[in-house]
């Protein structure tokens, strides 16, 4: 019987996917209204924090797999292969594969058809080989335009699924913690080493899932929950002011700071995943974090028509500057909301209903 952590029975785990989402977003407007001439505003720090949403959105998502892997290894002593990519397909593919199909077509017949002229750095065939491969953060340094770029994430970390998972098979379940230690450091050294260039280059950073992984399982431990107990309010206040202030961005290194972020993400998900916060249980956020992946994927879509519309229409009636930075980051945002849900509810849970495949329990995080 295949062993599969439900991310529902985990508290706060899917509430914050929302904000992670949200902050994406908070990121990705002003810079695009900016680039268009448009009025925007970013001056808060929290408006400049998306990157890092991508960053613990990694650490999530290591969070929960690795410790799905080392649970299915612990109960089952093997690795179903086959079964863990086929539920990594139904949850990626289906969205993925609908917005690379739509920004081909956007950027290359839609816009010219509008008279805009969309220059394309790279031609069609190996831009799309690059992305129906995975390796959509190789292609996204060719800047194919934001639905596309947007992609680069979802590359990543899929290809660190193509990793670890067959490791899981093949190394000794006492083993695996200190693999993942050593993966982490080794990495990491690599990563900001004059070796690693190519890492660099293509963002392939796989130690924010094998950290946050590692830390999903020692998190259990009586020492270590005895720590998370006792550190849980000064956790829980370093993660806030991480993502509403730039104190820490300003005063470390570029190695420092992803060494803070990726530890602090391990020890906030470690935390948050252990009791339950009042707010990160509303029914509401729930729901938008489980609608997450679309907010994600869908808003540079949404981005492309709320500018046109301000363009052709909203610019015309001379409103406020404050005003029409208002209006385009409501639309974005609530637009982006409703064409997630109808997603979810009429495309993707066809796919996710799948995954409910027969001898697969869902246990809780041990």
């Amino acid at each position: 019987m295949i062993m599969v952590i439900n991310s529902k029975l985990l508290p706060n785990i899917t509430s914050i996917r929302f904000f992670l989402a949200l902050l994406v977003m908070l990121f990705h407007i002003p810079q695009f209204s900016e680039n268009r001439r448009f009025p925007f505003y970013n001056d808060l720090p929290i408006f400049h924090k998306g990157i890092e949403a991508v960053y613990l959105f990694f650490s999530l998502s290591g969070f929960l797999i690795i410790k799905q892997l080392y649970n299915e290894k612990r109960y089952t002593h093997s690795i179903n292969l086959k079964a863990f990519y086929f539920r990594r397909m139904l949850r990626i593919f289906p969205l993925y594969y609908l917005i690379l199909g739509i920004g081909f077509a956007y950027y290359r017949f839609v816009l010219p058809f509008f008279g805009y002229d969309f220059q394309a750095d790279y031609d069609l065939m190996s831009g799309l080989l690059l992305t129906v491969t995975f390796f959509p953060n190789i292609f996204s340094t060719y800047a194919p335009g934001g639905i596309l770029e947007i992609l680069w994430s979802i590359g990543v970390e899929e290809q660190f699924y193509l990793l670890i998972a067959p490791l899981f098979s093949f190394v000794p379940l006492n083993r695996i913690l200190t693999i993942l230690g050593v993966f982490t450091v080794v990495f990491f050294l690599l990563f900001f080493s004059d070796f690693g260039v190519f890492f660099k280059k293509y963002n392939m950073l796989y130690f924010y899932f094998s950290f946050s992984g590692l830390c999903s399982i020692v998190c259990g431990h009586k020492i270590v929950q005895t720590f998370l107990e006792k550190g849980r309010f000064l956790i829980l206040v370093l993660a806030v002011l991480y993502f509403t202030t730039s104190i820490f961005k300003s005063n470390l290194t570029l190695p420092q700071y992803h060494i803070f972020s990726f530890v602090l993400f391990g020890a906030t998900l470690s935390v948050l995943s252990k009791k339950p916060i009042k707010i990160l249980q509303n029914k509401t956020i729930n729901y938008l974090g489980k609608i997450s992946y679309g907010l994600y994927m869908y808003h540079p879509i949404v981005l492309q028509l709320v500018g046109f519309l301000y363009l052709k229409v909203v610019s015309k009636w001379h409103f406020y500057k404050t005003v029409d930075v208002i209006i385009i980051n409501l639309a974005t945002i609530t637009t982006t909301i409703v064409l997630s849900h109808v997603s979810f509810k009429y495309y993707e849970r066809y796919f996710l209903r799948m995954k409910a495949m027969p001898g697969i329990r869902r246990i809780k995080n041990n």
